[in-house]
């Protein structure tokens, strides 16, 4: 469901703009907010905040900003008033964020990235595993197929890591560590994470400055307000008590245990073993597309459990190591190509000719690239594709870790 949304703007005009509904599902979810519903925002002149309290806003971004710069300015207020009218998603998220940051902070410590980039899976995907854009960008960090097994993601038929909180997100550690040794900038190495490296490369030679605020007008307009909206999420996570927001409760164990599957496991005869419903499973380990756990000897896979009685050990173990009566197979059924190293690498096509029906957006998921690359190695001045063309569907840069937000269908908050 999508509402009108009116913003008053001073200064210079009044823009009327579309918003998503903020409690819809599928940055979309907040920077999709911006492209798709504030559009132009880039080009808004909000009005500041009254002197004291901009004053307290300044004062209490600099008390939490460590390696990465929390400044304060009028975008970055745009998306804190957005939070605030928004408490009761926002106390969700803090109470997820409870059993997810965790695991985020360790996986940032093994990488050796600031710990605060954590809050970026929060504009990202409000800390929805599950979460699945329009043009496929998945998981809590919005990885396309592409960019994901670049990075190391399995994504078969039977996994999808990009699913998995606790291997896409060293995943996304690795795209945004990086990024930083490309730009040397922490948060143009996050801009990057949303329009992709070459865009960022693309307005930094544009600006002739490293500086994100000298050269976000350079920007694609979604990144524009996409590290707005990441210093906004630092704000209002660190002091959502001063605004009246109540952390909420998850709605799934976050006291947990996790063991190594080594067989074809069925969630469903894991959860008759525990005694506990199969959602609460699936919640754990959403990245079992099948809710199969498909280990082997040779690859492990990991189960996450909710801590059980000790009475219900004896069948779990059952469960675990193939007793009788167990539905799956210790070997799937499906045969898959063995690739040996003298094989040639396949090759993505560097050129797409556009059929009737198609769309930039359907081709850029295709391909694992962003719409705005298309548009810019092609010259294309709008979104539609045009039929019968060849286009170009890479120039040889890196992929972004995620497809620009603006065309992506994520929760907004």
């Amino acid at each position: 469901m999508k509402k009108l949304f009116t913003l008053t703007i001073c200064l210079l005009s009044l823009q009327i703009v579309h918003a998503n509904s903020f409690s819809s599902s599928n940055f979309q979810w907040l920077t999709n907010y911006l492209d798709t519903t504030i559009r132009q925002v880039q080009t808004v002149n909000q009005p500041a905040a009254p002197k004291p309290l901009r004053g307290i806003y300044e004062r209490r971004l600099d008390s939490i900003s460590k390696d990465i710069p929390l400044e304060y300015n009028e975008y970055v207020q745009t998306y804190i008033d957005l939070y605030m009218q928004n408490r009761d998603e926002m106390g969700q998220v803090i109470g997820l964020s409870k059993y997810y940051f965790p695991i985020y902070e360790k996986a940032f410590h093994d990488a050796g990235i600031p710990e605060e980039i954590k809050f970026l899976s929060i504009v990202e995907s409000k800390l929805d595993p599950n979460a699945v854009s329009r043009v496929g960008a998945t998981g809590p960090w919005q990885f396309m197929f592409t960019t994901g097994k670049l990075y190391g993601l399995d994504i078969d038929s039977y996994v999808d890591e990009r699913r998995d909180p606790i291997q896409a997100t060293y995943a996304a550690a690795a795209y945004l560590k990086d990024a930083y040794q490309e730009f040397g900038d922490w948060l143009l190495a996050i801009a990057s994470y949303n329009c992709g490296k070459s865009n960022v490369e693309r307005a930094v030679e544009k600006a002739g400055t490293t500086d994100f605020w000298s050269i976000r007008q350079y920007l694609p307009s979604e990144t524009r307000g996409y590290v707005p909206a990441f210093i906004a999420m630092n704000y209002v996570m660190n002091y959502y008590n001063k605004h009246n927001i109540v952390p909420q409760a998850c709605n799934f164990a976050t006291k947990t245990d996790t063991v190594m599957v080594k067989k074809y496991v069925s969630l469903s005869n894991v959860s008759q073993a525990l005694k506990i419903n199969v959602s609460e499973l699936a919640i754990l380990n959403p990245a079992y597309r099948r809710l199969i756990v498909n280990g082997s000897n040779n690859s492990p896979r990991r189960l996450i459990l909710p801590q059980v009685a000790k009475e219900n050990y004896a069948a779990l173990y059952n469960v675990l190591n193939g007793t009788p009566g167990d539905a799956i197979p210790s070997e799937p059924k499906a045969v898959y190509a063995v690739y040996s190293e003298n094989k040639p690498e396949r090759r993505m096509p560097s050129r797409h000719k556009v059929r009737r029906g198609e769309t930039l957006a359907g081709i850029a998921d295709k391909y694992g690239v962003e719409v705005q690359d298309l548009k810019v190695w092609n010259h294309l001045k709008s979104n539609r594709a045009p039929v019968g063309v060849t286009i170009k569907v890479t120039n040889g840069d890196e992929p972004s870790a995620n497809a620009p937000v603006g065309q992506k269908s994520k929760k907004v908050l």
